[in-house]
């Protein structure tokens, strides 16, 4: 059988992960295996309530051949303070990460998460890019969309052959720091993109930070807007209403964040899914804005 060349940056969907997964050649991840063949599907399933609850859901069934990404001991450093209850992990440190689980610059990665990418699939496919590697698409409609396609699952844990360290750093550039939002606060709004729900960005609740509110000047797009019935609404949906938020900008320019950085990359991955790739991301987001009490607040 003729070798298949991936090529999925965005979105995937189940059909054609279950025809990549059918094929024979994308299981060879030793030193045989070519650069347009490997393939490495990634569980990223995360719940904010109990944290041990995706690695249990792994254990108990996962897609077949996938591996684990944990959101607070893969994707995170959560030994970081102030910088919100996710900060970064250390570019070194997720290069290693990535060797461990057989992925290197010619690898496609497919992750998923239950359901809509927001926890934790997004998050995984940003620090990726942020890496420098850009073979990596989210399963639309997550675990629960494979499922529902009468897929079926394993409980068998991956074994994949390590490879050494990524060979890659974090672009910081797309990553917008806490100086910068304090410079840019008396900037024309429209540069900062709110991706919470809209009574967290108004104040009007906060289950999960100390204080309630938002940065001041930033818009709101809940991420879940862009979703229908667990998956991306189609493009041309998606990118009318997303590119006037732009307001003329360049995606470059403007920046998204969240409560801690991770439904922030969902937002970054529907400007990209929609054609307008490269929004930065404000990885501390308000957990880490709202930590230093002398940072001004907003509501309503």
């Amino acid at each position: 059988m003729s070798a298949t060349a991936y090529s999925w940056t965005t979105l995937i969907d189940v059909a054609d992960l279950a025809h990549a997964l059918a094929r024979p050649e994308w299981r060879v991840v030793d030193a045989r295996a070519t650069a347009s063949t490997a393939l490495r599907v990634v569980d990223a399933r995360y719940t904010l309530a109990d944290k041990n609850a995706g690695a249990a859901g792994y254990a108990a069934a996962h897609i077949p051949g996938a591996i684990h990404a944990d959101l607070e001991s893969d994707l995170s450093d959560m030994r970081k303070q102030g910088h919100g209850r996710h900060p970064l992990p250390d570019s070194e440190v997720f290069a290693a990460r990535l060797g461990d689980w057989g992925i290197g610059p010619d690898t496609q990665v497919v992750v998923y998460d239950a359901a809509d990418g927001s926890m934790a699939a997004a998050r995984l496919w940003w620090l990726l890019r942020l890496i420098g590697h850009h073979k990596v698409a989210v399963l639309d409609g997550g675990l629960a969309a494979w499922q529902a396609a009468g897929h079926a699952l394993d409980a068998t844990p991956a074994a994949v052959p390590a490879l050494p360290a990524y060979p890659g750093r974090f672009d910081m550039a797309q990553v917008v720091s806490v100086d910068e939002v304090q410079a840019r606060l008396s900037q024309t709004p429209a540069w900062l993109l709110d991706a919470r729900a809209g009574e967290r960005y108004r104040g009007e609740v906060e289950p999960l930070d100390p204080v309630a509110g938002h940065v001041p000047g930033a818009l709101n797009r809940p991420f879940g807007m862009n979703l229908r019935d667990g998956r991306f609404r189609p493009v041309q949906e998606l990118r009318a209403e997303l590119a006037p938020l732009l307001s003329g900008q360049a995606p470059a320019q403007v920046a998204v964040m969240c409560g801690s950085g991770v439904t922030a990359c969902h937002l970054a991955l529907a400007f990209a899914h929609a054609g307008m790739p490269g929004l930065r991301v404000f990885s501390d987001s308000w957990s880490g804005w709202c930590s230093d009490a002398g940072r001004p607040v907003a509501t309503a």
